[in-house]
């Protein structure tokens, strides 16, 4: 393979890799590469982002009467920026915010920003597949609620990189009911927008969510919407994202939304063949004997699902979900979203194609055929709850060291920890490192989990505090 990106690029879409992951256009092209001759700025007639009154306000408009939202704001940072600005709009310094534990790695960077205090909600595992969050329930955070009766924000995140989701109506009126916001990072559903099946964050009455268009429909990486109906925050939700957006906002970026936005409107028959194609393929792997879809074995603790999520569980077989991956990708031409210890996810799109879902169904089934009848037991999970010494905000107040990972057991990290992707910590700056989460790490990372650091020092080491 060539050194240089842009080659690099080319050759691998010109490979026979099929994409099982985002972004959601699946790399269909009208011929077109590096579009220089749109890639403008803020010149006459082009509108600006940060106070849209043109051009850019018309697609804002259009997304908010295909979503049926009072207000939504264009992001060309993906859901990131969106995160950030209203988790800050939403708070002041030294709030209270309770977070879903499986949340994103951006919400707990928004908590150290904004100055705030973060107390969790650990959803339940699945019980048949322990490494999967089941969903959030009303009952957890009413209970998390009371416990926390100061908290003005609650943060979830729904539905999940597998695709759970949680019955956001009655979580939002309990919320409303305790004085505090509701915030849904809902990154992974901007299509469920339009299939109308399902309640959504915005028609469940959250007061803020944000939607990565990029990850699930035709549109471009980077692309993403902040969605509200509460009017009285819009003037703070648009001085924030102009805080954490870039002042040269790609035009090539925005144009794609729009495009995507009336590709979505246009072609009415873009879900009813993408849910076709879904139906059809979870009836030719229902009968797979030792991999699992996920979505052909529910149970009663997830609330909702997302089933244009393909996850694919190797829950004791002998194979890890790393293992599979690269089957997958070695043998067949099939590139996944992620791996993790016994799943593999495929994104898919209402941009796939028969072909590619075929050629995954046929590779699954050939797959399960070869992996022996000879079970291996399934590894425990342990639930991690590392125990707090500081606010991650306060972390500047302390001295930091590098020590060697066999040193930090009893230390407090001065840093992140988490397996990306997803991007969940498993450890947030200001916990206590136990031997319990180095034994943890030690786990994902031989089912081929990628560990990373914030600051980049693991597996050499690991920046903690030191207090004296």
């Amino acid at each position: 393979m060539n050194d240089d990106l842009y080659s690099r690029l080319i050759e691998y879409s010109q490979s026979e890799m099929y994409p099982f992951h985002m972004p959601g256009h699946k790399r269909h092209s009208d011929g077109s590469l590096i579009p220089y001759q749109i890639d403008l700025t803020e010149i006459e007639g082009f509108d600006n982002l940060h106070h849209p009154e043109g051009c850019i306000r018309e697609i804002e408009k259009k997304a908010e009467a295909l979503l049926q939202v009072k207000r939504a704001f264009l992001l060309v940072n993906g859901a990131t920026g969106g995160i950030l600005a209203a988790i800050r709009t939403m708070t002041k310094p030294g709030d209270t915010v309770l977070i879903a534990r499986n949340c994103h790695r951006s919400v707990y960077n928004a908590v150290e920003l904004c100055g705030l205090n973060a107390e969790y909600i650990y959803p339940k595992r699945l019980e048949k597949y322990p490494t999967v969050c089941a969903s959030v329930t009303e009952e957890e955070v009413y209970e998390a609620l009371q416990k926390h009766p100061d908290t003005k924000l609650v943060v979830l995140t729904s539905p999940t990189y597998e695709g759970v989701g949680s019955d956001l109506a009655l979580i939002s009126e309990i919320c409303y009911n305790c004085g505090a916001k509701l915030f849904v990072d809902e990154a992974h559903g901007a299509h469920l927008y339009f299939d109308r099946k399902t309640v959504t964050a915005m028609a469940a009455g959250a007061d803020v969510s944000v939607v990565s268009l990029h990850k699930t429909l035709p549109s471009l990486t980077q692309t993403a919407l902040l969605l509200t109906n509460d009017e009285s925050i819009e003037g703070l939700l648009q001085a924030n994202l102009s805080v954490f957006e870039t002042s040269s906002p790609s035009y090539v970026l925005m144009s794609s939304v729009d495009q995507c936005l009336k590709k979505t409107e246009q072609d009415k028959s873009l879900f009813k063949a993408y849910e076709k194609r879904l139906e059809i393929f979870y009836k030719r792997t229902k009968s797979l004997c030792y991999l699992n879809l996920l979505f052909n074995h529910l149970p009663d603790s997830v609330y909702d699902y997302d089933k244009g999520k393909l996850v694919i569980m190797t829950t004791g077989t002998n194979l890890s979900g790393h293992d599979l991956a690269a089957i997958l990708r070695d043998e067949y031409k099939l590139e996944t979203e992620m791996s993790a210890c016994d799943y593999v996810i495929a994104m898919t799109s209402v941009c796939d194609t028969d072909e590619g879902f075929n050629r995954l169904a046929d590779a699954l089934a050939e797959i399960d055929k070869r992996i022996t009848s000879q079970l291996i037991s399934q590894n425990s999970v342990e639930e991690i709850r590392p125990e707090k010494a500081y606010n991650s905000c306060n972390c500047f107040r302390y001295n930091a060291v590098v020590k060697s990972l066999t040193e930090t057991a009893g230390t407090v990290s001065h840093e992140d920890i988490f397996a990306y992707p997803p991007g969940i910590p498993l450890v947030v700056k200001g916990e206590l490192i136990t031997e319990a989460i180095l034994n943890e790490i030690k786990r994902l990372e031989q089912s081929g989990v990628n560990i990373i650091s914030s600051l980049n020092t693991y597996p050499n080491g690991l920046i903690v505090s030191d207090f004296n």
